[in-house]
């Protein structure tokens, strides 16, 4: 008796369930709408979890997915089911729900967030998201890494040394190197004209070979008087600075066009973002970059649990050369790319440390200035994730203007971005990086080039080489691990810093810092190294 009960309330169960199910979709549609725009988005979400595959495809391809973004967070729940239902039954093909612009508005949300609970609201929908397009993440990353990149050229306004090795304004700099160039092609022009009949000639046939061949003493020691004179004139060290603030000036233009299109993206998805001119744009693309990372943290979390973060404390270590370093034996099985990427940048430490600063104290020119090698290394170290930044973003950029995508911002654009992305991670231990090789040792010798004999300097090319390549693999991890380049502190602490081999053990003040800390998120993974 009690087995034909339980049956027959069964079959009122699925009969009651019939008739809440939907057959059509235009009444489907029309009833989540009505229920979206009263902003009852769970009693929206329970009639699309009831829906079949037909019906749900359907409502999927009509539904305004721009009105529910901009209900977000509140709708959160609503466009979570309704990617999880549409994986669920496998759905082919799956509709195109603007992910891309769910996904950068919790980006937008989650970047001002101040500890209201967005995260926990926003958690699935972030894993939904990435189930649904596995893209997505890396398009995120790829627009955090833009972001990132942003910023740091923010700071490339900075001052530059001239020709004597003063930091004085770029533009100072220009103005005065060439009024040098100025000055010096007068004097030249001018001993062009004093040139004598024998080296200047204007008639094709006086510089036959015939003629040539003809020429007494007295003429060839002439002409070498007139061009040792004209050389002497214009070959002068003070003018070769000139390409060099070009470059920069170039690499300022750059990070700004740079800046103006991170900003321009976030106009075009966020039309009530506030630019008012006193707002620092840093704060901005800061405020952007903190929710990319917090979206791709909620995404790690739904793929295989939370990465741990800052709140570990670093075990106590004795000075050495790879004193920096420290990871909890856990985080490290959970994260073994991350552990060896770290390593990678302490084996760069200890390079510098055992075979480069020993180089530079036995270079004779160095030994005026002992302290000068700290910070000759500690610039290959920040130079190098600089120049590894500008290569890649100029790689990815060749990527797009190859195929005609530089200005295009559609989602085929970010996951070409992200393909190509996805292959120089791969590439990362091959990938030719001489020209940031090169551009890091240029700007140290042409910085400092009252020591020249840095220019032949073997073990410094070869830490530039170290570091590039190591800067350049941190870069690319997602997400990426970067230098801490706060170097305001005074104090050192033993959670941040750690005292180079020489320091004064009295005192905790920093007198310059040699090595930057490595920083996976907020977490410091490699203390920086220092003097005291």
């Amino acid at each position: 008796m009690a087995s034909m009960n339980e049956s027959r309330e069964r079959i009122r169960r699925e009969r009651e369930r019939e008739k809440n199910t939907y057959t059509s979709p235009r009444l489907a549609l029309r009833r989540v709408l009505l229920l979206a725009e009263g902003r009852q988005f769970r009693e929206a979400a329970a009639i699309l979890a009831r829906l079949g595959p037909g019906v749900l495809q359907s409502v999927a391809s009509e539904l305004p997915i721009d009105l529910l973004v901009e209900a977000l967070p509140h709708s959160a729940h609503l466009i979570e089911t309704l990617l999880n239902r549409l994986i669920s039954l496998e759905i082919t093909p799956r509709p195109e729900l603007q992910c891309e612009a769910v996904a950068w508005r919790l980006v937008g949300l989650l970047g001002g967030d101040q500890g209201s609970g967005l995260r926990a609201r926003t958690a699935r929908l972030a894993n939904a998201l990435v189930q649904y397009t596995p893209d997505a993440r890396d398009a995120v990353d790829a627009r955090r890494r833009q972001l990132d990149s942003a910023v740091q050229g923010l700071g490339t306004h900075g001052l530059t040394a001239d020709s004597s090795g003063t930091l004085i304004s770029l533009h100072i700099a220009m103005k005065n190197e060439l009024q040098r160039h100025v000055e010096v092609f007068k004097q030249a022009l001018h001993k062009l004209e004093e040139l004598s009949p024998v080296t200047l000639h204007s008639d094709p046939a006086s510089s036959s070979h015939q003629r040539l061949l003809s020429l007494s003493h007295a003429d060839v020691e002439r002409r070498l008087i007139d061009n040792k004179s004209l050389l002497t004139a214009i070959d002068k060290p003070a003018l070769r600075q000139l390409p060099i603030l070009v470059s920069e000036l170039a690499a300022r233009v750059e990070s700004d066009k740079a800046v103006l299109a991170c900003i321009g993206q976030i106009k075009r998805s966020d039309p009530t973002l506030d630019l008012s001119d006193t707002r620092p744009v840093a704060g901005v693309l800061m405020s952007y970059s903190r929710g990319c990372a917090a979206v791709l943290g909620l995404m790690s979390e739904g793929e295989g649990g939370a990465e741990r973060g800052g709140e570990g404390t670093p075990r106590s270590h004795t000075d050495s050369a790879s004193d920096g370093y420290h990871s909890d034996s856990d985080d490290s099985q959970q994260h073994p790319d991350r552990s060896a990427l770290v390593s990678q940048y302490a084996a760069v430490w200890s390079k510098a440390a055992e075979e480069v600063l020993p180089a530079l104290d036995a270079l004779e020119q160095l030994k005026a200035t002992p302290h000068l090698k700290y910070k000759i290394v500690f610039s290959v170290a920040v130079l190098s994730f600089r120049a590894a930044i500008s290569l890649r973003e100029r790689r990815l950029s060749e990527v797009r203007a190859l195929l005609g995508a530089e200005e295009e911002q559609s989602a085929a654009a970010a996951g070409l971005l992200a393909a190509a992305t996805r292959v120089l991670r791969t590439t990362a231990a091959t990938f030719p990086l001489g020209e940031a090789e090169r551009t890091v040792v240029g700007q140290v010798v042409g910085t400092l080039r009252e020591y020249p004999c840095l220019a032949s300097c073997g073990a410094l090319h070869s830490l530039a080489a170290a570091a590039c390549r190591a800067a350049w693999a941190l870069g690319l991890h997602s997400p990426p691990l970067r230098i801490d380049t706060d170097f305001t502190p005074v104090v050192m602490t033993p959670e941040r810093h750690v005292r180079v081999s020489g320091s004064s053990r009295r005192s905790d003040l920093i007198r310059s810092f040699v090595w930057p800390a490595l920083l996976d998120g907020g977490r410091c993974v490699f203390r920086a190294v220092v003097l005291t």
